[in-house]
């Protein structure tokens, strides 16, 4: 389904074309105010924080974090609140991000490197990612942050397409270790400082290239346990240590920001904001008012926070409930930078993610492309569909659910954000249908599956 529907219906691929027609127009007027004969393509900085709860900034609701420069952002952009990282753990949402499919097309199964994956195995080289599609194209590359997508030497982020990597090879509770591509940089490293070093590796990264287009990808660490606040930071949210970690990365964004305006960049970059996966059980991560944490296919899992900027494109001050999941960023910020995707994948490796463009630019003349997406536990493969308002659990009434009953489990998303109320008696013929539609895309899946590398 993913290329089909990237490649969209008629009504789709001419709002495309529009959307295309629109940036071009605006890049050149701003290439013009500022003297120059041709505008570069947009640079994109795509920032993903682990595991940051759907409530967990303010302008998602917490009434005691504090994110000024994450709720400016949103203002200036789009914030989505149907918006779902690719799985509820760390791995494989890292894998759906950089390759825009489902992880299982990418060899995924369950668990994370290191746990319930042997750190033996990694993101194979066959993969398409996110940071060759952009590479490919002239772009700058850089990852400053957490990769966990393979710690052997063929699966790692400078062996996977990108230029400069400073970076952890996986969580900050598995390792101690700091490495610029093949070189050990810190060990042990203090875990309180990483935020800093991160964004410090980021701006750099910045100033060094802004006379070319580049690809940044930001993956911080926090506010994954063990959190521990920087001593710049500690005691200075009104929600404990945990606030103070989510306080100083909304500052850390705000640097980088700062940097893009101060090289005169901020007007010609796509800024992507999101979490990894919902809150791990036990910390003081919140997906208000959504049930369910990492690792579990509830919405708490993997509904997580999500802004978009584009100045002068994306219309600011927007918030859309249209459902869209991170396999769509690739094919969305391709497009956006004027790039063919599907002559570069040319069909293998197959990509589940969809081109939203249209709907980010606020635009009502084409269908949303997204209606249906599949659910991943973090241990236990797939276990839930969405289609429309929709939610249908197809694997066994765990104890994440904690519903009675044997069989498929049916919510009501629009009403039961909590999913509470099970409808699979009232409504059989949408629980059938909704059952042959998944069975359809994990058949889709079957067929095109990568392994993992070895």
């Amino acid at each position: 389904m993913g290329r089909r529907q990237f490649l969209g219906k008629t009504a789709g691929a001419l709002a495309g074309i529009g959307a295309v027609s629109a940036i071009a127009q605006t890049q050149a007027a701003n290439a013009k105010a500022a003297g120059k004969a041709d505008p570069k393509p947009p640079n994109v900085v795509l920032i993903m924080v682990d595991d940051l709860g759907y409530h967990d900034l303010s302008c998602y609701g917490h009434p005691a974090i504090k994110t000024p420069v994450l709720d400016n952002l949103a203002k200036d952009g789009i914030r989505l609140t149907s918006f779902y990282s690719g799985a509820s753990v760390c791995t494989p949402s890292r894998m759906a991000l950089l390759t825009g499919a489902y992880p299982v097309r990418v060899g995924w199964t369950k668990g994370v490197m290191g746990y319930m994956i042997p750190t033996s195995t990694g993101l194979s080289p066959k993969a398409l990612t996110m940071a060759e599609v952009f590479g490919g194209k002239g772009y700058r590359t850089g990852i400053f942050g957490k990769w966990h997508l393979g710690e052997r030497s063929p699966f790692l982020p400078q062996r996977q397409g990108f230029d400069e990597a400073y970076y952890v090879k996986s969580s900050n509770n598995q390792t101690d270790e700091i490495w610029r591509g093949d070189e050990l940089m810190e060990k042990p490293f203090e875990n309180r400082l990483l935020t800093e070093k991160f964004t410090r590796e980021a701006i750099r990264f910045i100033k060094a290239n802004k006379d070319k287009p580049f690809f940044l990808y930001l993956p911080y660490t926090a506010p994954h346990f063990p959190v521990q606040a920087h001593p710049d930071w500690k005691g200075k949210s009104a929600f404990g240590e945990y606030g103070d970690v989510v306080e100083e990365m909304d500052a850390g964004v705000g640097e980088v920001l700062a940097t893009l305006e101060a090289e005169k960049l901020d007007r010609n970059t796509i800024v992507v904001f999101l979490s990894d996966n919902g809150p791990q059980k036990g910390q003081k991560a919140q997906a208000k008012p959504y049930r369910g944490w990492k690792w579990d296919a509830l919405e708490g899992g993997t509904r997580v926070p999500c802004i978009i900027r584009y100045t002068g494109i994306i219309p600011g001050g927007q918030t859309s409930d249209a459902l869209i999941a991170a396999i769509d960023l690739l094919p969305t910020l391709s497009h956006a930078c004027g790039i063919d995707l599907d002559a570069i994948s040319k069909g293998s490796p197959v990509i589940d993610g969809m081109n939203v463009w249209p709907t980010l630019l606020g635009r009502t003349d084409a269908p949303h492309p997204r209606n249906d997406l599949l659910y991943w536990h973090g241990a236990k493969g797939f276990h839930a569909i969405r289609a429309g308002d929709w939610k249908l659990f197809l694997k066994s009434r765990d104890a994440d659910l904690k519903q009675p009953g044997k069989g498929p489990a049916l919510f009501n998303l629009a009403e039961d954000v909590e999913e509470r109320t099970d409808m699979s008696d009232q409504f059989p013929q949408r629980v059938r249908a909704m059952q042959e539609l998944a069975d359809k895309r994990l058949a889709d899946i079957n067929r095109g599956i990568i392994p993992l590398g070895e």
